[in-house]
């Protein structure tokens, strides 16, 4: 064998070789700096965009420790600390009232469009009937109505049925379900393995046995996401509030907050400091219910928007 000849391959090595090896190093574009900038890039936008979304609710939590004259000044650390203003909002209004009779609402309006939404998108998901697509789209339809089409002949049917300056009108019109939720729910229920439905029929089981004991449970993600999104939605309601209640005992908290907006403005001399104490206390149960369900409405979206 030659000296010359590669003992390995049994050719002739190239003696060019280490400098076009070097070239190409230096041709080639350094990824790891490039992913530790791009790493950087990222974290700097995301702290930035904490901060636009953080900030207005750290200024409203640091005004409502300040006095009326200190409100406005823009600091985040108040100047002269207080907690008169906890202490006063509670004596000024039914606070713990309106939370009472929110968390009532609440409660049973997200109770009420989970289940009832959950079965008719069951329906749309598991039975095959002459009509189906129509009846799917017309139910899809519904949501391109805006609500004020149907403010009127709603209120016209609750007062005739007396329910008016009641809770009632406040929940149970989600007896009869939600458009949206029936479509969230019934994409997410499409992805469940009908073979297991089947197997439990052949089982034994009834319809209701099969919705109730197999169908939910495994839709628990997409329920989740249903019950987070009505609760926030009816916590936050004030145009319902504005027509049916009218006696200050059934106020929920938005019409309360409203209240507290109309009672608190003496000669131009607005109480600010009270109206931003009552709205942090509002505010404190839907942050605690973000932090409790975050896992389940990430868990929710995302396999709505995988399996879907």
């Amino acid at each position: 064998m030659s000296a010359l000849t590669d003992p390995i391959v049994g050719t002739r090595p190239d003696a060019n070789a280490p400098a076009v090896a070097e070239q190409d190093a230096k041709r080639r574009p350094p990824r790891r700096r490039r992913s530790r900038l791009g790493r950087y890039l990222t974290i700097a936008t995301l702290v930035v965009i904490a901060v636009v979304f953080v900030y207005p609710f750290a200024w409203l939590v640091s005004a409502s420790f300040k006095p009326r004259g200190e409100v406005f000044d823009n600091r985040l650390i108040p100047e002269t600390f207080t907690l008169e203003n906890y202490l006063q909002v509670w004596q000024e209004a039914p606070l713990g009232l309106w939370l009472l009779n929110t968390v009532i609402v609440t409660v049973l309006a997200a109770g009420a469009v989970t289940i009832s939404s959950a079965m008719v998108a069951w329906a749309f998901a598991f039975y095959r009937f002459r009509g189906r697509g129509p009846l799917f789209a017309l139910v899809l339809g519904s949501m391109m109505l805006p609500g004020a089409v149907t403010m009127i002949p709603t209120f016209l049917i609750w007062n005739s049925l007396g329910a008016v300056n009641t809770l009632l009108p406040m929940w149970a019109h989600n007896l009869f379900g939600s458009a949206f939720y029936i479509f969230l729910l019934r994409q997410f229920m499409l992805s469940l393995p009908r073979d297991l439905f089947d197997a439990a029929r052949v089982d034994g089981a009834n319809p209701w046995q099969v919705f109730w004991r197999i169908a939910l449970p495994l839709s628990r993600p997409a329920l989740a996401v249903t019950v987070v999104f009505e609760v926030q939605a009816v916590w936050t309601d004030l145009m319902r509030a504005l027509i049916y209640l009218r006696d200050s005992d059934n106020f929920t908290i938005p019409r309360g907050l409203k209240a507290l907006v109309d009672n608190f403005g003496f000669g131009g001399e607005w109480h600010w400091e009270i109206l931003i104490t009552a709205s942090v206390i509002t505010t404190i149960p839907m942050i605690i219910l973000f932090f409790v369900a975050q896992k389940h409405i990430i868990e929710g979206v995302a396999a709505g928007g995988v399996k879907g």
